[in-house]
């Protein structure tokens, strides 16, 4: 992954926001490329490599329809899912090899008394990552393309007893091949999260989604067996700290809209978008 794979995202972002402003009236690859500051010929070109499929084919992936009969077809409740383990083949990656470790009591309390907590930025096809962990797991991933150091700060009140290193270890490593595809080398990912216990069964139910599936917020209530907890369950999936691997991207609204995410709608939508075309590819209609 190449830091001119980020900069070709935040292009494509841009277009992505271009497309969701003006797509009832279907604008043109010339339209969408001279948004972006870009010739047509090298738009369309960068956009599918990014994505695998045309700005077009692309468009239908962030419409309501294509959200509405995804949410229609997924009539099994989240808990019925199959909880699976590793890879399901190269054509389908899910990410329900990730395993949670809540924190102690005292490491939740002390704010990481004696923990170490080591911390990269790393590029990515959806932006700038800012990746952390301890010598348990990943403990936190967010998107840092806005201000990195501001990242490292919330981390840090987060734990203000911790040792930080700027330091990319093995587990921070594993993740990137996540992100680069590069399954063959991906061991078992681990996460060390600080979190309630409701906090931990929300994010541990968001976990049991399938690439490209979508839920909603009374559905993922169900799923934990508390359906009147839908606006704690909005929360909570607000307070995901891990970002991608607990996917709460694929949550939205029961309408169909992607709605809010804590790292910007468009990149939402980007990361949804990406996902149907790479793993929902008989969804396309041309």
């Amino acid at each position: 992954m190449t830091a001119q794979t980020e900069i070709d995202y935040h292009r494509i972002a841009k277009a992505i926001s271009f497309l969701k402003a003006n797509y009832k009236r279907q604008p043109s690859l010339d339209e969408v490329a001279e948004a972006v500051s870009v010739s047509p010929f090298h738009f369309q070109r960068m956009f599918k490599e990014w994505a695998g499929v045309t700005p077009k084919q692309f468009l239908q992936y962030l419409s309501l329809e294509h959200a509405k009969n995804v949410l229609i077809q997924q009539q099994a409740t989240l808990a019925e899912a199959a909880f699976e383990t590793g890879l399901s083949g190269t054509g389908r990656l899910h990410d329900l090899f990730v395993t949670i470790e809540g924190m102690t009591p005292g490491e939740y309390k002390n704010g990481g008394e004696q923990l170490q907590i080591n911390y990269s930025f790393q590029p990515s096809l959806f932006g700038e990552l800012f990746i952390a962990s301890t010598h348990k797991g990943i403990c936190h991933i967010s998107f840092a393309d806005g201000d990195p150091q501001a990242e490292l700060n919330k981390l840090q009140l987060k734990f203000p007893n911790a040792s930080f290193s700027e330091l990319m270890d093995e587990a921070q490593q594993n993740v990137m091949y996540l992100f680069n595809r590069d399954w063959a080398q991906l061991q078992q990912v681990k996460l060390h999260l600080k979190g309630t216990p409701f906090q931990l069964k929300v994010w541990e139910a968001l976990l049991k989604i399938p690439t490209g599936n979508l839920t909603t917020y009374a559905r993922l209530a169900n799923t934990i067996e508390n359906p009147l907890a839908h606006r704690a369950v909005g929360t909570a999936v607000g307070q995901n700290p891990v970002a991608y691997l607990i996917p709460c991207h694929r949550v939205i609204r029961s309408t169909g809209e992607t709605g809010d995410y804590h790292w910007g709608s468009d990149r939402k939508s980007a990361i949804l978008g990406w996902e149907a075309a790479r793993f929902s590819p008989k969804a396309i209609v041309l």
